[in-house]
């Protein structure tokens, strides 16, 4: 019946029994819808697939048994990617591409669609049919367990690469799961604490990135997240999933939920979330009550499963683009997109990229050359189909020209770890160039697990130290889940933030440091000097299940620009091997004023002596906006690329969100300022053109009055005063300059408007009439 294509999913729903609709808006097992074979309703099959399908055959294959389907969520939720004692044993391998974390830094929509491509042919060969990503929560503080999955600090990178990678998988039939809705940035207690933010942090920053995505794209699902959201269950949350998502975006895709984050099924169901994932027999149980005892509204139930059937309609109509999956192929994806998105931190005196030919002896120092981290720990972690190791592939640029050394990071007791590091400075002395493999402490990140410091491993602190005396090539490669602190940052010559590279790391970096690849990743978000600088750091995590996000909308760079505080790489910073000039900024518009666009075109010039990319950035900053407003923000990007010499015309479109701020006070978005200066940059800290634009504001009407607005406030209006005055005319039955005598003794108070009438006329007036006054005042009534 239900896969006629002529039958309607309302008579499809009409049969069903209210066991049969409870079933559908559950989950079978860990990984599946339900299905109902009298409906000839077939389940689909999903996984998590951030930047690689995790397709485990005991996982979506367990089922019925709740107490081993528990058992094997746990399994996913805690492993750890560092672990080598088999946890990939029943899991397929697939492409590890690089982490969000890395992908960000790529600023590169094209690359990110292809990626999507990819997966969604992996998901086909598997079976699958729902990939659970991307994960665009807003990388608010480097210290976040999960930071690794997302793109950005900035709601624009989140939103369009977001968008890139849907489009490269529904593009190719498979459905993607925008997640997670919203707020989800600690890993402390993830399910009890609740992200308090203010409406205005919501709208501008932690929701925008969705909003956007969800234009430009049109995900088959969103997961609501594990946090409450200022006191309620993300999954049970009808002002996010209902009254924002649903009503005000228009999403019309099917919500679900993150594995076993509702509390109440029936309240999450009349908040918005029509898919409870995984099964869970207590919650079906919930439900089932509520439908018969009239708890949950039956047409909200209807509608719920209209929503989940049509989804699976979706699923089956779907085909695949590709015969099968090329591994081979998608390694070599995997390799070109770590290389376009490490982010080259520091060349001093040019000593990168190596050359080979006048290279003799190169040192390489560190495990991570030889056991290379590519990806962190968690729901998301991916069974690699290959792996580049650093080292073999910098041995492979060797080719017989010059030797190769390698050392292990220094481990062991302090005394042990001393003498092993004056061995490595001895052998540097006789190499041509050093190059150190260092990473963020081990165990300190991941799904469950925030990090609770920056540094990175002790030992190799010490031995970076000790380096920067002996040689005067020394190169550091970083690998972290996100931002580390680097107290030997001014003592190196070059350093490379490869964060999480993905299965084609290693080839990656050794083009970089070869020159092979001319480095053009930009970082997506700030690296501060220590962790004290973190936006929000005197409130986080938070105190008895609230975690209260103090900074509001001045998250990453928009605070360190508020305060100005020198960050150690600001947003959008990236090197190259080649130089870019700006030329001849242009703006189309003469004005900026309400609901309007404009188009800003530059030029971009490669100036150097190589080819390169360079990642464009568009700020706009406010001039005089009445509220505070962030000194800049980014508001559209490109990657151009360039051969030497070459020049290019480049045009970025701003609509008129791109200039408005959101006001709480009327609950919309609003255009206000004296001007706007639109900026081109290299980085938040590095703005090459700039041209002000005045701006004509939106007439703005008054805030409401109400009983405890002060009288000032109130008399501040001349419209509302001379109402006020002719009000109290006829109520005291005085003359006009009597009424205008009183309404002069009170315009100054502070008190509200009945109060401090009472203290000069006592009870002659009655509340009740002061109350309708200021109604028919807000309603413009008032004759």
């Amino acid at each position: 019946m239900f896969q006629d294509a002529k039958v309607a999913v309302a008579d499809v729903i009409a049969t069903m029994t209210d066991e049969e609709k409870v079933d559908i808006l559950s989950g079978r097992g860990l990984w599946k819808t339900a299905s109902i074979a009298r409906l000839n309703i077939p389940s689909v099959i999903m996984t998590d697939g951030t930047y690689g399908v995790r397709y485990s055959t005991t996982q979506i294959d367990a089922g019925d048994d709740d107490e081993d389907s528990l058992q094997q969520f746990l399994a996913v939720v805690n492993q750890d990617a560092d672990d080598d004692t088999g946890m990939f044993g029943t899991t397929l391998p697939a492409t590890c591409f690089p982490n969000g974390n890395l992908i960000g830094c790529s600023w590169d929509y094209d690359l990110t669609y292809r990626m999507g491509q990819a997966l969604a042919a992996e998901c086909h060969q598997m079976g699958v049919q729902l990939l659970l990503g991307p994960g665009i929560n807003t990388r608010r503080t480097p210290l976040a367990g999960r930071a690794y999955e997302y793109y950005s600090e900035d709601p624009v990178i989140n939103g369009d690469l977001a968008a890139a990678l849907i489009s490269g998988l529904q593009d190719h039939g498979i459905g993607a799961s925008l997640k997670h809705f919203a707020c989800n940035n600690s890993e402390i207690d993830r399910t009890n604490t609740s992200s308090d933010v203010s409406e205005r942090a919501l709208r501008e920053i932690y929701l925008a990135g969705f909003e956007r995505a969800i234009a430009r794209s049109a995900p088959w699902t969103v997961m609501s997240a594990y946090n409450p959201v200022n006191g309620v269950q993300a999954a049970e949350n009808h002002w996010l999933l209902t009254q924002v998502l649903r009503q005000e975006w228009g999403y019309d895709g099917l919500v679900v939920s993150d594995w076993h984050a509702i509390k109440d099924r029936p309240v999450s169901l009349a908040a918005g979330t029509e898919l409870d994932m995984p099964e869970s027999k207590p919650r079906k149980a919930q439900l089932l009550t509520a439908l018969k005892t009239g708890e949950v509204d039956r047409q909200a139930v209807d509608a719920a499963c209209g929503r989940m059937l049509d989804f699976v309609r979706k699923c089956l109509a779907a085909k695949p683009t590709v015969p099968g999956a090329d591994l081979d192929r998608h390694h070599a994806l995997a390799r070109d997109i770590a290389a376009e998105s490490i982010v080259l931190l520091k060349n001093e005196k040019a000593v990168l990229p190596l050359d080979p030919a006048t290279t003799k002896h190169l040192l390489i120092v560190g495990d991570g050359a030889v056991k290379p981290q590519i990806q962190g720990s968690g729901s998301a972690t991916t069974n690699p189909y290959l792996v580049d190791i650093p080292l073999s592939q910098i041995e492979a640029r060797a080719a017989g020209r010059f030797v190769v050394e390698h050392l292990p990071s220094p481990d062991g007791t302090a005394m042990e770890i001393e003498a092993h590091v004056a061995r490595i400075c001895e052998r540097a002395r006789d190499a041509d160039a050093v190059i150190v493999f260092a990473e963020n402490e081990k165990g300190r990140n991941g799904e469950g697990n925030d990090r609770d410091t920056l540094d990175i491993v002790a030992a190799q602190n010490a031995v970076i130290a000790a380096l920067a005396g002996v040689t005067d090539k020394l190169v550091v490669v970083l690998t972290m889940p996100d931002a580390v602190e680097m107290p030997w940052l001014e003592t190196v010559h070059a350093a490379l933030a490869c964060f999480y590279p993905g299965q084609g790391g290693g080839e990656a970096i050794a083009r970089i440091l070869f020159g092979e690849q001319n480095p053009c990743g930009k970082l997506s978000a700030t690296m501060p000097v220590r962790i004290e600088d973190i936006p929000g750091w005197h409130s986080y995590p938070g105190e008895h299940g609230r975690h209260l996000y103090s900074e509001g909308i001045f998250v990453g760079y928009r605070y360190y620009d508020l305060k100005k505080v020198a960050p150690a790489f600001p947003f959008g910073h990236g090197l190259s091997f080649t130089t870019f000039g700006y030329e001849n900024l242009a703006i189309d518009a003469s004005v900026i004023s309400p609901g309007s666009s404009c188009n800003v075109t530059l030029t971009i010039r490669n100036t150097g002596m190589v080819p390169g990319k360079e990642i464009v950035q568009i700020y706009v900053r406010p001039v005089a906006p009445g509220l505070k407003r962030p000194i800049r923000e980014l508001k559209a990007f490109a990657k151009i690329a360039l051969q030497p010499g070459e020049s290019r015309s480049v045009t970025f479109s701003l609509a008129p969100r791109d200039f408005q701020h959101f006001d709480t006070s009327r609950g919309s978005w609003v255009l206000q300022a004296e001007a706007f200066v639109i900026e081109a940059a290299a980085s938040s800290r590095d703005i090459r053109l700039s041209q002000v634009v005045p701006c004509r504001s939106e007439p703005l009407g008054r805030p409401a009055f109400t009983e405890h607005s002060p009288t000032s406030a109130i008399l501040g209006d001349a419209a509302a005063a001379e109402t006020v005055r002719a009000f109290i005319a006829e109520k005291l039955a005085v003359s006009d300059d009597e009424a205008r005598i009183i309404t002069e003794k009170i315009r100054g108070s502070f008190l509200g408007f009945h109060e401090s009438l009472s203290w000069f006329i006592g009870d002659s007036i009655s509340r009740d009439d002061g109350v309708k006054l200021l109604s028919d005042l807000n309603n413009g009534t008032c004759g």
